[in-house]
């Protein structure tokens, strides 16, 4: 279940929206993720899901692919989901145990699932469809004007982009510990929810360890090859918008008036 998760990995292709500009598509990231707290009503998710089926239609990646990466963050979904079911107030439509869940508790619960899990697919689809490189180029060219008061920008994009590429060798390398431990006799699977998070602890040295060793190991072959980054860094591939990258604006300009005008 955890190599499941699909924010970091990246998957080659040559779709619509995996030739986007990466500057658009980080844009377009975060103007939908600002997007879904501006959702105001049931009808307004409408919206959200034709322009999330576009897109997911657009890059070819198989929606069964992105359920599948919603699996190991089902738990997280689930805790949100009952925390505002039970904590909400309003009118009380049933007890358990001493909680009430209401009527406006279960309407709430609803909205912010929804929300997570359009927030989790939106984030994940960008990493899906950009290359490290290109991510790390969008990035360093966003920040770019921040230079003028001092801000490394190369370096933030670098280090952003590198975090979210170690995100699947990671959750790889915890599988691999969790699955040698498990032939020599650990569990992880039964018990309470401490007994599960103790069971937890034995891996986070190895895993650590791994990660250092990694890191490191990066860091040299980076040196070997004399990597600088910064404002001598000569670029194959350079960053031009084209009649594509308009259009994917206007289309989400469009959605944005669309949710916003439904509230």
């Amino acid at each position: 279940m955890i190599k499941d998760i699909t924010i970091g990995q990246y998957i080659p292709g040559d779709t619509t929206v995996h030739n986007l500009d990466p500057r658009i598509k980080i844009i377009i990231t975060f103007v939908f993720i600002t997007l879904l707290f501006f959702v105001g009503n049931y009808f307004s998710y409408l919206y959200i899901v034709a322009f999330m089926g576009l897109a997911i239609g657009l890059s070819k990646i198989s929606l069964k692919f992105i359920v599948k990466g919603l699996k190991p963050l089902i738990v997280i979904i689930l805790l949100t989901v009952v925390l505002n079911a039970f904590m909400t107030q309003g009118e009380v439509i049933y007890r358990l145990w001493g909680l009430s869940i209401t009527r406006e508790g279960l309407y709430q619960a609803g909205f912010m699932g929804l929300r997570l899990i359009f927030l989790i697919t939106g984030a994940s689809l960008l990493t899906l469809t950009t290359s490290p490189i290109a991510l790390t180029d969008g990035i360093e060219k966003l920040l770019s004007p921040l230079k003028r008061i001092g801000v490394p920008a190369h370096e933030l994009a670098m280090m952003m982009t590198i975090a979210l590429r170690f995100i699947p060798t990671l959750l790889e390398e915890t599988d691999k510990i969790m699955k040698a431990q498990m032939a020599r006799g650990a569990d992880f699977e039964t018990g309470n929810l401490i007994n599960r998070a103790k069971a937890m602890v034995p891996l986070l040295v190895p895993l650590f360890i791994s990660a250092f060793r990694r890191a490191d190991e990066l860091a040299l072959a980076m040196e070997a090859r004399c990597y600088r980054g910064g404002e001598k860094r000569t670029r194959m591939k350079q960053l031009k918008l084209e009649f594509r990258d308009y259009s994917a604006m206007m289309i989400v300009a469009a959605f944005c008036f669309l949710v916003i005008w439904s509230r």
